[in-house]
């Protein structure tokens, strides 16, 4: 039997990696049900040649896609020539361990990025921004940080959140005696 606690907190962090990597892809059709005016599609035409060579299995199809849909898979496939080898296989790897990912992961990702979607512009900053003080911990601090947030009740969880708010509400200091 799997402990549903060590998998969630194991996955917390590749989840969020995800959200942030892998879904603009994942979620591209449900980012374009909430737009009001449909985006333009792409041409095959007017494609790259790289982008024709990464995109071959869908040539014939092409026309048949939703706008949306062509006009998500030209930014990706451009995205994807710009990165470097490195970045290349991380992606791989990424997109490896989210198609593992059971559905039910998968929902609640795909609900955190919507979430995500829908901050203001300053929140999703900071959200980034605490994402990779995230990722410049070493994986021990990551753990202990992750093991710290699971022993929490939820309870707790909710006062901190309210905390932190709270802070990022509040204007901020200067000088020692404010």
């Amino acid at each position: 039997m799997i402990d549903r606690r060590r998998t969630r907190g194991s996955t917390a962090p590749l989840a969020a990696a995800l959200a942030l990597v892998c879904l603009a892809i994942t979620t591209s059709a449900a980012r374009a049900d909430d737009v009001p005016t449909a985006a333009p599609g792409v041409e095959w035409s007017q494609l790259k040649p790289g982008q024709k060579e990464l995109l071959t299995k869908f040539q014939g199809q092409w026309s048949q896609l939703p706008p949306e849909r062509q006009a998500a898979l030209a930014r990706g496939s451009d995205r994807w020539l710009g990165m470097s080898p490195e970045q290349r296989g991380q992606a791989k790897d990424r997109f490896t361990q989210w198609r593992a990912l059971p559905p039910e992961q998968k929902n609640q990702v795909r609900e955190h990025w919507r979430q995500f979607q829908n901050l203001p512009p300053e929140d999703q900053s900071r959200v980034r921004q605490n994402f990779q003080r995230f990722r410049q911990l070493t994986p021990d601090q990551r753990q202990r940080l992750r093991n710290r947030w699971q022993h929490l009740t939820p309870e707790q969880r909710k006062q901190f959140r309210e905390h932190a708010r709270e802070r990022r509400l509040q204007p901020p200091r200067h000088g020692p005696g404010n």
